[in-house]
């Protein structure tokens, strides 16, 4: 057998920014929504104060991820970043039902607010949490738990828009519930992401094939190189943060095992540029096994058949 892997750029530097920023902002938004009696600002400040536990998660999940493999964990603790996010999206849902309580209790008794502090300090939000989603969206991208880190902070982002609309309406008009509804719309966001983090968490745990991997797309493409005769018994799954496995059966002329190596050095390559699969392992026959099927499992069944 082959396997080749790869190893991706730390992100603490640009997380602990991101911590730092988000324990400033709730606190000056916290002061700021019991003074003018805001609860879409408390809330705001409420939710971003999840968001820093988050964070906090994040750090330490990413922190242990790195971890060297050894003899009890061969793969290392790479999956604890995947448990994070299971973590993360928990704490997304309590505070979404939180908001929702306190909301309704003020929509149900409004009181007058005041707009202009509530302004500025949405304002200062815009800037720091537009500054922490920056940050974090690159890494976003192929690590799940940096990206519950990234929901988090998109969600502080347009929490803060409409807080800052939601002032500037109240200023010019004598609409008091309006802070109550933004609160509530601000829930349905944070749901909707909980709710998306957690399916794609558990999606990973239960070894699903990655998001955006085709794996007839992969067999057609192997096939078409020099050398090879078929693809079959597949496996793909998602190991940790970006690292990518795939297994599968190259049935090859029979030949010297030698003789392979350089194909072997050509399909880690194709896989990694065209689909980002960064840890091959790959097992070289001269035969097909069992009926030669794509997936296993499922050649296992018909022949039981």
């Amino acid at each position: 057998m082959e396997h080749g892997h790869s190893h991706a750029d730390t992100t603490g530097k640009r997380l602990l920014i991101t911590i730092f920023i988000n324990f400033l902002i709730p606190a000056a938004q916290i002061w700021g929504g019991i003074y003018a009696g805001s609860m879409a600002l408390i809330s705001d400040a409420v939710h971003n104060l999840s968001d820093f536990t988050a964070l906090m998660i994040t750090y330490a999940a990413h922190l242990v991820g790195k971890v060297s493999p050894t003899h009890r964990h061969t793969f290392g603790l790479r999956r604890i970043e995947v448990i994070a996010a299971v973590v993360n999206a928990a704490l997304l849902g309590g505070t979404a039902v939180i908001i929702a309580f306190e909301a309704v209790k003020r929509l149900l008794n409004p009181s007058p607010v005041e707009a202009g502090l509530i302004a500025v300090l949405a304002l200062v939000g815009i800037a720091g949490n537009g500054f922490s989603a920056w940050l974090l969206h690159k890494d976003s991208k192929h690590n799940l738990n940096i990206r519950g880190a990234f929901f988090h902070m998109m969600g502080d982002l347009m929490t803060s828009v409409a807080v800052l609309a939601g002032a500037v309406v109240m200023h010019f008009t004598p609409w008091l519930w309006l802070d109550s509804v933004l609160s509530l719309m601000i829930v349905v966001y944070i749901l909707v992401n909980c709710l998306s983090l957690l399916k794609e968490s558990v999606h990973v745990l239960m070894d699903g094939t990655p998001r955006g991997l085709d794996l007839m797309s992969v067999k057609e493409t192997l096939e078409a190189l020099p050398g090879v005769m078929g693809i079959h018994y597949m496996h793909a799954w998602l190991i940790g943060g970006d690292l990518v496995a795939l297994t599968c059966h190259i049935v090859v002329p029979d030949q010297l095992l030698s003789a392979v190596n350089h194909l072997g050095g050509t399909i880690r390559d194709t896989l990694l540029k065209t689909f980002g699969v960064n840890h091959p392992v790959l097992q070289f026959e001269s035969n097909e096994c069992g009926d030669g099927a794509l997936l296993c499992q499922l050649a296992c069944n018909k022949n039981k058949n």
